[in-house]
């Protein structure tokens, strides 16, 4: 009888410990958007880079190696995104399962293009482009591979992943055509980023970007490419400069000082958004929102 009752007891202590969900940790909060999509109802991933920081400079924090310690699965761009993740992820992350997601099935890579101005050829230059959630197609193909590494991790909830996960792909996929039509009439108009890292959603839509300021924001621009931009600018060839959020405004107001041309905001990241399921679709809305004020104006 004894025996009896101490297994009634424990029963719900070994349910629990059956059906609770792994500890999940995204690195970025596009890509933490993905996952919290689908694991809606069964737990909350945790995110590693939150607030207006820029993933090219991060450095990681104490308790960010408590976070990657304490991770079951590890969802990362890869290497080209997360250069600071590499070393600890080995120090650290030996037991989780990493999830690599520009190496999943279905992805498009593009490649990085050089900084300044772009004559046309730049699509066959540079690494690879680590800025792939810009792309819906290559999201639909991070949400499927999330939902199918959480349920080989977790067959207890396979089943509410999967389900999420044909939830987030309609979503998505509506949302692509939304912004497709958006974005239509902006396709011959000229202007400058920041950072190279809207390849993908350009690629994707259309648009007509003439050059960045540099390549990666933790990178140094040189005189001579300043003073090449800002004669683009004055000349006319450029409608807007985009500036971004994680970095301060003070190059782009050199480009444009004494030019005709306007000053927008695009952040590929969602500085100023909350973390969670909502936070793609605003992001995605929020650039062709950015591109549309900008470019749509008359002069």
């Amino acid at each position: 009888m004894r025996k009896a009752f101490l297994s009634i007891l424990c029963l719900p202590l070994l349910m629990s410990a059956a059906s609770a969900a792994p500890k999940v940790l995204a690195t970025i909060k596009p890509i933490h958007s993905l996952a919290a999509a689908v694991m809606q109802g069964v737990a909350e991933p945790e995110l590693l880079i939150g607030g207006a920081l820029s993933e090219h400079s991060y450095a990681l924090k104490p308790s960010d190696a408590r976070k990657i310690e304490g991770a079951d699965v590890i969802i990362e761009v890869g290497p080209d995104l997360e250069t600071y993740l590499q070393a600890p992820l080995q120090a650290l992350g030996g037991h989780a399962k990493i999830l690599v997601l520009e190496r999943v099935p279905g992805m498009h890579l593009l490649p990085a293009r050089h900084g300044g101005l772009w004559e046309g050829d730049e699509d066959d230059h540079g690494p690879t482009d680590p800025h792939i959630w810009l792309d819906p197609e290559n999201s639909i193909a991070m949400t499927r591979a999330i939902a199918e590494t959480l349920a080989r991790r977790d067959p207890s909830h396979a089943a509410a992943y999967r389900a999420n996960a044909v939830r987030e792909v309609a979503m998505i996929t509506a949302l692509d055509k939304e912004l497709r039509a958006t974005l239509a009439p902006l396709g011959n108009k000229p202007y400058l980023v920041f950072h190279d890292a809207y390849h993908y959603f350009e690629a994707r839509y259309g648009l007509h970007p003439a050059g960045s300021v540099t390549v990666a924001p933790d990178r140094p621009v040189g005189a001579r490419r300043v003073a090449e931009l800002h004669d683009a600018v004055a000349s006319g060839r450029i409608i807007c400069l985009f500036r971004e959020p994680q970095f301060p405004p003070k190059l782009i107001e050199t480009l444009d000082e004494g030019t005709r041309a306007r000053v927008g905001v695009l952040d590929p990241l969602g500085a100023d958004l909350t973390p969670g399921p909502n936070l793609y679709p605003q992001l995605m809305r929020n650039l062709a929102r950015g591109l549309t004020a900008c470019l749509a104006r008359n002069r």
